[in-house]
């Protein structure tokens, strides 16, 4: 049987999350916020129902704080052009960290080529543990610093950001935060209000939910202040030939007919996540990562693995001596082991950690200990074919 370890790249999809895709293409398919026919006015109920459950499952203060986008990418994005275009200016600092995925770097670069604005990192300690060092932190986040945009968990090291105390900091010096929540938000607890941040972006595939749908949480105060992203219906309260006006947020940004199906289903594997216990998931994930952090280190010669021993995300990333990690996700395969392999969008860190790739086994709640056995197994037959 199939032992899928590539739960960062995306995961597995419950029963009730395709049941919901296929009950509105059934039973409910028709636009939203447009007709007050029957089916629309359904359609258009179960889509805002899931702006409600989105908020109560961050810990919104109201529902008008999600905004659906198709995913962090998008999200982040949206704040980078929305927020950064108006406000940044030539000197201005965006602070990031040196484990970030291209997701939440390439945007601030594009924005720091439009605005001027310089790109700061926190860095992270030497060694492989992967963890911030926030030692630096005061001396690379000043009062110059406008916005500053971390990982709450990366999907490369497995290390888990104290968010919290990143936003804390950041508030000192008037820094607003953007929080990259892809890693974390279906795998543990996220409360946006605890957290004290600014800006939350969350991918649905990666927690149950269909692909190309996701949200972005927004303080209420700055998304009624910030300009529209996209232009187009929906977004809009009037149209005339020569100027718009739009409709509050969170409705002008999300222009044009949204991914009505994809946003009810997510509603739906928050509900499934939130019966499973995102504590319990937690606690699971990293008993997993745990377990395997410690046997891969006794039981496979040559092993590297990133990332720290002890509290960290079901991620799990290594590197093999002497073997690309191509050809060890390839030979895992033939195994019937789905790893990922590669640089994980994460090419800088890469860099950083003097490696060119690794290979990455990523835990979820419906892995188990057996699995483990499988992927030392797997790895140690593959380590022994590369020695000869």
């Amino acid at each position: 049987p199939l032992v899928y370890l590539d739960n960062a790249a995306t995961s597995q999809k419950p029963r009730c999350v395709l049941d919901a895709l296929s009950n509105y293409y059934l039973k409910d398919n028709a636009n939203v916020h447009r007709g007050i026919h029957a089916l629309s006015m359904r359609a258009t109920s179960a889509y805002e129902a899931a702006r409600e459950r989105s908020a109560k499952y961050l810990n919104a203060a109201e529902p008008g704080e999600i905004v659906f986008t198709a995913g962090t990418t998008d999200s982040i994005n949206l704040v980078a052009n929305a927020w950064g275009d108006g406000n940044l200016k030539n000197g201005d600092v965006i602070l990031l960290t040196e484990m970030e995925h291209h997701s939440n770097m390439v945007p601030w670069q594009l924005l720091a080529r439009r605005t001027g604005a310089k790109l700061r990192y926190l860095p992270i300690v030497a060694g492989d543990t992967g963890l911030l060092d926030l030692a630096q932190l005061d001396k690379v986040l000043t009062p110059g610093v406008k916005i500053f945009a971390f990982t709450h968990v990366s999907n490369t090291l497995g290390v888990i950001n104290p968010a919290a105390e990143l936003c804390a900091a950041a508030k000192k010096v008037g820094a607003l935060t953007v929080v990259d929540a892809a890693q974390s938000a279906g795998h543990l607890p996220v409360d946006v209000r605890a957290m004290g941040c600014d800006f939350l972006a969350v991918s649905g595939h990666k927690m149950c939910g269909p692909t190309g749908v996701g949200l972005l949480y927004g303080r209420k105060a700055l998304l009624d202040a910030m300009p529209p992203y996209r232009g187009g219906g929906s977004m809009i309260s009037s149209v005339e030939y020569f100027e718009s006006k739009w409709a509050p947020a969170p409705a002008k940004f999300e222009a044009g007919t949204p991914n009505i199906a994809d946003v009810i289903a997510l509603a739906r594997a928050m509900d499934y996540l939130d019966n499973l216990g995102r504590e319990a998931i937690a606690q699971h994930d990293e008993k997993l990562a745990a377990a395997a952090y410690a046997r891969l280190n006794a039981e496979v010669p040559g092993i590297r693995i990133l990332g720290p021993a002890h509290h960290r995300s079901g991620v799990v990333s290594f590197d093999l001596k002497g073997v690309h990690a191509h050809d060890v996700v390839t030979m895992a395969d033939q195994e019937g082991v789905a790893l990922r392999g590669g640089h994980h969008c994460n090419q800088p860190l890469m860099k950083k950690l003097g490696l060119s790739s690794t290979s990455r086994a990523s835990f979820y709640l419906y892995n188990t200990e057996a699995e483990i056995d499988r992927l030392v197994a797997t790895l140690q037959k593959i380590s022994s074919f590369f020695a000869g």
